[in-house]
């Protein structure tokens, strides 16, 4: 039978040149001024459900949560290896806090089903909370492992890893299904393959299909139907749901279901003073300031 595994990936702005610009004036992230990527840590928890999916057969689905142009992760995971795609994408979605992200993401997991492991990454680079695979756990009413860097065994519905902890790791052990957050040091995600690449780029959502013939004004409906049906045939169909289609409730979504506010966000440079001292060139001076860089831990 094999594995069903769902990873669920978020498409982040690149925060290595991150401003004030980045934020609007209501606290939400203003994704238009930063170039977006796939999640670093989520692209370890996909590989890690690849290779469970390898070593044990079955279907690693990727789910992202954003704007339309989210289903460019969804294409990207698929050139990677993943073997369906699902893209939520409601207005309603829009300026989720945490708490509002794993409601959401709990509503899909639900209406997907029939999943033995949910994985994610320990936590998003635009947030540094790691609250969302937790809270996804929880809502899941699933046991949870955190920080895993390796599966070293799935067996008889349990699952056994090894998770980093302060100052080593531990070996835990669970039932299935299991949720599991990946560390950025427990693998090398492997690259997208060109036959893949070649395969996916076909791959369309409704709306794509839509725009693709003209969008809502578009009267034909069979040539939609037949074109669709010709997609799901060929595997090139990406999902997508919005709130309605998961049975959320709408005040759990978005804005009104977010608790958490931010009010600013500054770019801090670190920097260290420079200061010059005039040291005397007799030995008793070279011999405290030696003295001193040692005990400061300058020097060793």
């Amino acid at each position: 039978m094999g594995l069903t595994i769902l990873v669920f990936a978020k498409q982040v702005p690149d925060t290595k040149n991150i401003t004030g610009d980045a934020m609007k004036e209501d606290g939400t992230v203003n994704r238009g001024a930063l170039p977006a990527i796939f999640n670093p840590e989520d692209l370890n928890a996909l590989e890690m459900a690849l290779q469970l999916r390898d070593n044990h057969g079955g279907k690693v689905v990727l789910f992202t949560m954003g704007p339309p142009g989210a289903v460019g992760l969804l294409r990207e995971g698929l050139y990677i290896g993943a073997d369906e795609a699902v893209l939520l994408t409601d207005r309603a979605f829009a300026g989720a806090d945490t708490l509002a992200t794993s409601y959401t993401l709990a509503c899909a997991a639900e209406k997907y089903g029939g999943y033995d492991l949910v994985l994610t990454g320990r936590q998003a680079i635009d947030g540094d909370t790691a609250q969302v695979g937790p809270q996804l756990a929880e809502k899941l009413k699933l046991p949870q492992l955190t920080y895993v860097e390796e599966v070293t065994s799935v067996d008889d519905g349990r699952i056994t890893t090894r998770c980093l902890i302060e100052g080593g790791d531990e070996v835990l052990e669970s039932p299935m299904p299991a949720l599991l957050t990946v560390t950025a040091t427990a693998n090398t995600p492997r690259p997208p393959g060109a036959r893949r690449l070649m395969q996916y780029k076909k791959a369309m959502t409704r709306s794509e299909l839509s725009a693709k013939h003209g969008g809502s004004d578009y009267e034909d409906a069979n040539i939609l139907a037949e074109e669709e049906q010709r997609l799901r045939r060929n595997n090139l169909w990406i999902h997508e749901w919005t709130g309605s289609d998961i049975g959320a409730e709408s005040g759990r979504l978005g804005i009104p279901g977010s608790p958490t506010k931010v009010k600013n966000i500054e770019s801090v440079v670190v920097g260290g003073e420079r200061e010059l001292r005039n040291i005397p060139s007799d030995q008793k001076s070279l011999d405290d300031l030696m003295h001193e860089l040692i005990g400061e831990h300058i020097l060793s």
